[in-house]
């Protein structure tokens, strides 16, 4: 076999990886460059000698590639022409000269520049014998087939192939010509030997020429099933038309005669009823394989699945809806009310109207799982639809029938589910709602939640009106101040608020307990937590509003109780006090603020969030300078106007105070509230910074057992604030004794449960000199010192 003569030469160029194509020798061909390093090396090359070498990149999708990301096979070309496109790329013209070898990457910082290994060779020199001519002759046979299937590429080709007598050029040319995979392209640029690579294309060829003869197969099948469809439409049309004449039925009679059956058992509104019988009508003119007829088939069967005249009777029995809302929820006193009401009108009068309510409170309080209650006490059907991240308005109307695939919007499609024109239908996390370029999907609510335009909610799809009127909906949101103001103002907002210990307890005793040991498979006799150890759990293992992570404690002990069970075949765990760090592991809670030492410029604070009450521990800091003020810990503007307007308080009382008039100038006061990732914000937290910043200009220490709310005026005056029992609830919940509010909140002191009340001292303040009487503990810091020197 004949060896190919190639002479080896060295050279330092510049390197391109190519996406998405390959270059052989002999090639002339443009691309675009568009990378930066792709773009240096392309400068660099005009400068030297205009080579350039270039390779396949094996993943076309990677946009900056590493040495192990392209082929060290490639072309050493000759750039012919560049011209800069607008958007800085450049269109580059290149011609293949010889194959090259990547020996070492010299440089591949800014760009790739490459030792390569260029191997050329004379074709005057070269000897062609016997088994290379019929190498030769079976590929340019092949490639000519080839060229006949494809019909991508001119057959003018062919002479230009038949004049080329050199093997290794024929087969380069040929490869370049061919749509083949990189890989194939690649397997041909790196073999040398002519002989080899005229092989390995007959093989590559002969494999295409398989692909492409099924290819047309295919294509001629599929044009004689068009034809065949064309054939049997004209046929069928000519059908149709003979059986029109002699009165014979055709195959959509029974269909439509279903849906007129339907249409009229149905008792719909008169214009439905008009505009569902035009529909079918519609259907009967059309051929049954026309595309049109399976859209007004879906159309229709989601006219006659509507619940029009279907509804469930309220069961209008006080006694038993009581029994089942206090059946499943602890509490929550103001939402069962307010059904108790509703069923009393109901046994009434049977005309009112839905009621609309909006359930608002910290998470895991119960909100969603009323709902299901209050559809039981009814006898009503459930649908619910989370809100959360909905951001098209599409999701509620539906899309119009002319876009295809089109369906009714979650409303009209939770009704069908329900199957009746009166369910519960809850939309929960309704503060979540998110607005988007597709429309606000709280300006569709503003119609569904009216009860005087409901009547006749218009879904896109269907355009027919449909009465949403007699539907109870329930509406959970952790804060009202997401919601749109015209959106609130549709609904009947029930405030819930977070639970005590007490009511925790009893709800862990009475549902959550009995609810875990049942999905666990455990029955009442494997399983005993003492009472203390479920108080434990409440005050050292939870920390929140709700009970969510009170019931996911509670699971996780009757999963380690089912393991013991199961491992150890005792028939009964207890878990107690002393065990149940083995369950749950160490505390995460301390029992509470209350035995916090007094301190001089920290004082306690009560704040609202949308998960319930929180205690915010404020401190501040006295420190010689020029009277400047610093903020810290995420505050918001109301939060830092507070701050500005205690300090102004406390200049213009200074002497009363105790304090030097000068401390403006001459000390610079830091205010600090932790938990600085937390943004907070309100009028709320006035009177503790006040306070914890006239404990730290006078060293008097705050009494650690005492938390406080209210606004503070320039005054002194302390004005009223909101949410008082979650405030309350927190401070409860981590120990503090005494509790500092407003004198004009005295009344919403009612709303705290009075087990609370009795275990907390309220105080009822009016101006700044009650809140340091109870919050500053005089000559504190000089006993301590005593005590200390003693």
């Amino acid at each position: 076999m004949y060896k190919n003569p190639y002479v080896v030469q060295k050279k330092t160029i510049p390197l391109i990886p190519l996406r998405g194509m390959s270059v052989f020798p002999h090639m002339v061909i443009h691309f675009d460059v568009g990378r930066e390093k792709s773009i240096n090396a392309l400068e660099k090359a005009m400068i030297d000698d205009s080579l350039i070498f270039l390779c396949a990149q094996k993943d076309a999708k990677i946009e900056e590639p590493s040495p192990e990301d392209f082929y060290h096979i490639g072309t050493v070309a000759k750039i012919k022409q560049m011209l800069k496109l607008p958007g800085g790329s450049i269109r580059v013209l290149v011609e293949g000269i010889n194959r090259g070898k990547i020996v070492e990457i010299v440089k591949e910082d800014e760009y790739y520049e490459v030792l390569v290994e260029e191997y050329s060779y004379d074709p005057e020199e070269i000897t062609v014998d016997k088994e290379m001519e019929a190498a030769m002759r079976l590929v340019v046979n092949n490639f000519e087939e080839y060229l006949t299937l494809s019909r991508r590429i001119s057959p003018d080709i062919l002479l230009t192939i038949t004049d080329i007598e050199d093997p290794g050029r024929l087969a380069d040319v040929i490869a370049s010509y061919m749509n083949l995979k990189i890989e194939n392209h690649q397997k041909i640029l790196e073999i040398f030997d002519f002989y080899k690579r005229l092989e390995v294309l007959y093989a590559i060829l002969q494999e295409e020429i398989e692909l492409l003869r099924i290819e047309e197969k295919i294509n001629q099948r599929v044009k004689k099933q068009i034809s065949k469809v064309q054939k049997e439409y004209y046929l069928k049309e000519q059908l149709r038309a003979i059986q029109k004449e002699l009165g014979e039925e055709n195959e959509l009679d029974e269909e439509i005669e279903e849906y007129k059956n339907k249409i009229a058992k149905i008792k719909m509104p008169k214009e439905v009823k008009e505009k569902a019988l035009k529909e079918v009508e519609r259907l009967d003119k059309m051929s049954t394989h026309s595309a049109e007829t399976a859209v007004i088939r879906t159309y229709l069967d989601w006219i006659v699945e509507l619940p029009w005249d279907k509804e469930t009777k309220d069961i209008v029995d006080i006694k038993r809806a009581r029994e089942i809302l206090s059946r499943d929820h602890y509490g929550l006193k103001d939402v069962k009310e307010r059904i108790l009401e509703f069923i009393s009108i109901r046994k009434l009068t049977s005309n009112m109207k839905g009621p609309i309510l909006c359930l608002v409170g910290p998470p895991g309080v119960g909100k969603t799982s009323i709902a299901k209650s209050i559809a039981e006490s009814l006898g009503r059907k459930f649908v619910r639809m989370s809100l959360g991240g909905v951001r098209d308005e599409a999701e509620m109307r539906g899309h119009r029938r002319t876009y295809v695939g089109a369906i009714p919007g979650r409303i009209i499609s939770l009704i069908r589910k329900a199957g009746t024109k009166n369910p519960v239908f809850l939309f929960d996390e309704i503060d979540k709602l998110s607005t988007g370029y597709r429309g606000d999907p709280a300006s569709a609510l503003l119609e569904i939640l009216d009860p005087e335009q409901n009547s006749s909610f218009t879904d896109h799809y269907l355009e027919l009106p449909f009465d949403l009127s007699r539907v109870l909906f329930v509406t959970t949101a952790n804060t009202v101040n997401s919601i749109p103001a015209p959106l609130l103002d549709r609904m009947e907002v029930i405030r819930i608020s977070g639970y005590t210990d007490e009511e925790k307890f009893k709800i862990a005793t009475n549902h959550l307990l009995p609810k875990q040991l049942k999905e666990h498979g455990l029955k009442e006799e494997n399983l005993v937590i003492s009472d203390r150890a479920l108080k434990k759990i409440i005050n050292n293992y939870t920390r929140e509003a709700g009970v969510r992570n009170l019931e996911r404690n509670i699971a996780n002990i009757c999963r380690k109780a089912a393991k013991k069970i199961v491992e150890t075949n005792v028939d009964k765990v207890k878990v107690n006090t002393g065990n149940l760090h083995k369950f749950l592991g160490v505390e995460k809670y301390r029992d509470g603020l209350g035995s916090v030492e007094n301190q001089v410029g920290v004082a306690t604070g009560l704040a609202w969030t949308a998960f319930g009450g929180d205690t915010l521990s404020i401190e501040v800091n006295s420190m010689k300078g020029t009277g400047k003020l610093q903020l810290t810990g995420q505050l918001g503007d109301v939060m830092k106007e507070s701050a500005m307007a205690g300090i102004s308080y406390i200049r213009a009382n200074s002497d009363k105070l105790g304090i030097d008039s000068n401390f403006y100038k001459e000390m610079d006061i830091h205010v600090h509230v932790p938990e600085g990732a937390i943004p907070k914000d309100g009028p709320s937290a006035g009177i503790t910074m006040a306070t914890a910043a006239i404990s730290a200009l006078t060293n008097r220490p705050v009494d650690g057992s005492i938390a406080m709310t209210g606004e503070i005026t320039l005054r002194g005056r302390v004005l009223p604030v909101g949410g008082i029992k979650e405030k309350v609830l927190a401070a409860y919940r981590v120990g503090i004794k005494k509790v500092l509010i407003p004198h004009e909140n005295s009344k919403d002191l009612e709303e705290v449960p009075e087990n609370i009340r009795k275990k907390l001292e309220f105080v009822l303040i009016k101006n700044m000199d009650q809140v340091l009487e109870h919050a500053l503990l005089k000559e504190g810091l000089k006993k301590e010192e005593d005590n200390e020197s003693d």
